[in-house]
């Protein structure tokens, strides 16, 4: 009998699982992949979301990989250019993007040292039920017989299919639905920045570098174009990158080599879900899921991890109820993403900005202080108010001089 058993391995499962067994309590993580390897990702790790993993003791361990520090961006929006980085966030001054077979490994081997015991390989089919609690799951070992295993608590931290939000019909809300598709793969022979691209057709390009001297280059289609595209992937994608920026596109032509194959990447809508009940809770993708463009999702899942494994623990050595716990980590959960979840939905449609998106990025545009914290809202080191609010629109106006005429606000 465990105390937790956690279903998916990766970034959210894997800290939430390390919290939990370091406060000593018994955890089981199961995951039917095997470690190290890739799965499909944005891979960028945004400041805000280092700052958890040195907290937890294991920047150290990301930085001693070969994944490089990322300290410049380029980010533009049809005809609005930018370029900088954020201030340092909590001390964490750069990004990083690691491939997800280094990062998931890091995070395994961490649960594991912190106590948890970890079964990779181990699919789960089915969750167990008493009385209409949740008490185990059910599942098998590739080639092995039907295992269960028990506890007060199943997390579900299984992305966007989870099995446990099916199984306990976890109910969608604020849903919103999905406007692209993504491809990317691994290329050689670039020297990037951090590239950020929506073009006039709703498109996108971005490249970002990553483990051994590659760059993930990514490109998202609208869904109307999707059969179109994928009817010849390699010339689409570096059309792409043609139309919205010839300069990326020619070093692209010239110098990369692309080492792999392209990932295809449908996206799933943008929703939550509830995300606890009797005897389960989600957390990750299984819970929360938006857009990748702005690369939040592993930042999100470190973030929100660390919400429920606080509040878990309290209920698990009888603080408070668990009911309580599980409503207060969907209280602050919501919360805290809630601008950044209306932020993403509205700009990854891809299309004509609204009056007042257009005014505020052209007006930051024409200021390095106001970029700065425009990238430190990406970064998680600036909130949505410090920017957006009437008063922080007002003085961004004030500060770059923006005419009367020319203001807009609602």
């Amino acid at each position: 009998m465990y105390d937790v058993i956690v279903v998916g391995a990766r970034c959210a499962g894997s800290p939430t699982a390390m919290l939990l067994a370091r406060r000593g309590h018994r955890v089981l993580v199961l995951d039917r992949a095997s470690f190290p390897s890739d799965t499909v990702s944005t891979h960028y790790i945004h400041q805000s979301g280092l700052t958890r993993l040195r907290d937890w003791g294991l920047l150290g361990e990301l930085a001693a990989t070969n994944a490089p520090a990322i300290r410049r961006a380029n980010f533009a929006y049809r005809d609005i250019e930018l370029s900088g980085f954020a201030d340092p966030v909590d001390g964490i001054d750069t990004g990083y993007a690691p491939r997800r077979a280094v990062l998931d490994q890091i995070l395994v081997n961490a649960a594991r040292r912190a106590g948890a015991e970890v079964v990779e390989g181990f699919g789960v089919s089915d969750l167990v039920f008493s009385e209409g609690r949740v008490v185990g799951v059910r599942g098998r070992e590739r080639g092995g017989p039907e295992r269960e295993f028990r506890a007060d608590i199943v997390i579900g931290a299984d992305g966007c299919r989870s099995i446990v939000a099916k199984r306990t019909r976890a109910e969608p809300y604020k849903v919103v639905p999905a406007t692209g598709v993504n491809y990317y793969a691994y290329h050689s022979g670039l020297d990037w920045a951090l590239e950020h691209r929506v073009g006039f057709n709703e498109i996108w390009c971005g490249g970002w570098p990553t483990n051994d001297g590659l760059t993930v280059l990514a490109v998202i289609c609208g869904k109307n174009r999707f059969k179109e595209f994928r009817q010849d992937v390699e010339a689409n994608f570096q059309a792409t990158f043609d139309e919205i920026h010839p300069e990326l596109g020619a070093q692209l032509r010239d110098q990369g080599k692309r080492e792999g194959d392209f990932v295809a990447m449908p996206h799933a809508d943008n929703y939550y879900r509830h995300p606890w009940g009797p005897g389960w809770a989600l957390v990750g993708d299984a819970g929360y899921h938006k857009d990748p463009y702005p690369g939040f999702g592993i930042t999100d899942a470190f973030m929100h991890s660390e919400i429920l494994a606080e509040r878990l623990h309290q209920a698990l050595s009888g603080e408070r109820p668990m009911d309580s716990a599980l409503a207060e980590y969907h209280k602050l959960r919501d919360e805290t993403s809630a601008s950044n979840y209306e932020f993403t939905t509205k700009l990854s449609a891809f299309g004509e900005l609204s009056p007042r998106l257009r005014a505020v990025f052209g007006a930051i545009r024409r200021s390095p202080e106001w970029t700065t914290k425009l990238f430190g809202l990406f970064a998680g080191g600036v909130e949505h108010h410090e920017i957006f609010s009437r008063q922080a629109v007002e003085r961004l106006y004030d500060d770059t001089g923006v005419p009367p005429h020319e203001r807009v606000y609602g």
